[in-house]
């Protein structure tokens, strides 16, 4: 089920994600649209990511007619502090030069194209965003003019940072993709910027970031309730409030519980309660 559609691209309303997947990727891939996920998020990244694995996938998927224009694939540019030793682009070479490299070999591993969504792994800053910053983004927006992608993102990255990237560049992000902490509200502050920006929040490690909030007595009635798991609970949290969720199970019944956390409607109420349940 499609969350809205965005720049002619069908965004979906959940996202299978394929990190730590290694020796395994394609088999998960192919189990999660098998079972109904759209949507596939992985980088051009070895030491957490094997995106010629989920190519492989892609292939298979071809195969039974499950074809390219039907999936939502996205990857990331992850910079030089983010990989081991198996670049996937010249390390002397430009930053422009590598991302234009590592967007190559990424269109190579997956079998495309084009791609929905390309994005920044992580701004090259710990706070604010310097000379790399502006240049990577530059590099990914030429991408994007290019027409080889349809939309173009970040990852990881605080509230500051992006205010300056809505503010200062020919294109705002489109989507940005964070580690999402009740703590923290859910990511309040990036989620708000977002919002008003027109930006798709994907948030990822819902679950394992929150690992106290399934204790949660208020969960647990609610999950009765519904007739569901505490992880649904959230999934369907996460949605309501506007976020596109990343889910990265190995688990193929968790996989079509998951997608079903659509079927049922969280109240106000609720809602209310588990946006501030970490707090």
């Amino acid at each position: 089920m499609p969350l809205s559609s965005y720049n002619h691209v069908s965004i979906p309303s959940f996202m299978y994600g394929t990190a730590w997947k290694k020796e395994a990727t394609t088999e998960l891939v192919l189990q999660a649209v098998e079972v109904g996920f759209t949507a596939i998020d992985t980088a051009n990244q070895l030491v957490h990511y094997d995106e010629t694995r989920v190519g492989e996938a892609l292939l298979q998927l071809a195969t039974q007619g499950i074809t390219r224009d039907k999936l939502f694939l996205q990857t990331k540019f992850t910079p030089i502090n983010g990989q081991d030793h198996r670049l996937p682009y010249d390390a002397r070479a430009s930053i422009t030069t590598q991302v234009q490299q590592s967007f190559a070999s990424s269109l190579a591993h997956l079998h495309t194209d084009y791609l929905d969504s390309y994005v920044l792994h992580g701004p090259y800053s710990r706070r604010g965003l310097g000379v790399e910053d502006w240049e990577v983004w530059a590099a990914i927006e030429s991408l994007y003019d290019a027409g080889k992608t349809k939309m173009i993102g970040v990852s990881n990255i605080t509230a500051d940072q992006l205010t300056l990237l809505c503010t200062k560049t020919k294109h705002k992000p489109m989507v940005v993709q964070n580690r999402c902490y009740a703590a923290f509200g859910w990511d309040k502050e990036v989620r708000e910027i977002c919002q008003t920006n027109r930006i798709i929040y994907q948030g990822f490690s819902l679950l394992t970031a929150n690992r106290e909030v399934f204790a949660d007595s208020a969960i647990r009635t609610m999950a009765a309730k519904h007739q569901t798991g505490p992880a649904q609970i959230v999934f369907r949290f996460s949605q309501q409030i506007g976020m596109l969720p990343l889910t990265g199970t190995t688990n193929s019944k968790h996989m079509t519980e998951d997608l079903q956390c659509e079927r049922f409607t969280l109240s106000p109420d609720e809602l209310t309660v588990i946006e501030t349940i970490g707090q």
